[in-house]
């Protein structure tokens, strides 16, 4: 009688998680990689990464753009 295969460690959801938090969408081969997510969930979870990371990057330049404004103004106020 053969045992399942236990699966790595970088394809448990904690490593997943934790892999999104430090390289963001970087981490997308790993779940396109992992055997035991169906096609919808990969492109599910591929969606969401994208979304986080365009929103997180829209948030970067304008907060990058107020910090740019906020220098520029007279020294007189």
């Amino acid at each position: 009688m053969e045992t399942p295969e236990k699966p790595k460690w970088y394809f448990k959801t904690w490593a997943l998680v934790g892999s999104f938090l430090c390289v963001g969408p970087f981490m997308l081969p790993l779940v396109w990689a992992n055997k035991n997510f169906s096609k919808k969930t990969k492109i599910i979870l591929t969606i969401v990464v994208l979304a986080v990371t365009y929103l997180m990057t829209a948030y970067l330049f304008k907060s990058a753009s107020n910090i740019v404004n906020y220098y520029q103004l007279p020294n007189n106020l």
